[in-house]
């Protein structure tokens, strides 16, 4: 049986995209998806995007938004 070790290097010597799928196989092995949060966060991200839309609410720049993550965080 391989070692941790041995795991993590055969895994790093995998394309990128080989790397994501395995990325995303063991984190949904810790952290199995839920339909029902599923749903809850598409009718959130539907409600945004509809208040985007109608102008309701305004977007903030990504520069903007990036900048205050840098200074919060000391970056």
């Amino acid at each position: 049986m391989q070692g941790i070790k041995e795991i993590i290097q055969e895994a790093e010597s995998l394309p990128v995209e080989e790397r994501a799928m395995v990325i995303d196989s063991l984190l949904r092995s810790l952290n199995p998806p839920s339909a029902e949060i599923d749903r809850e966060w598409l009718s959130v991200a539907k409600r945004r995007l509809a208040e985007l839309r109608s102008g309701s609410v305004k977007p903030n720049p990504g520069n903007e938004v990036f900048s205050k993550i840098r200074k919060r965080f000391g970056e």
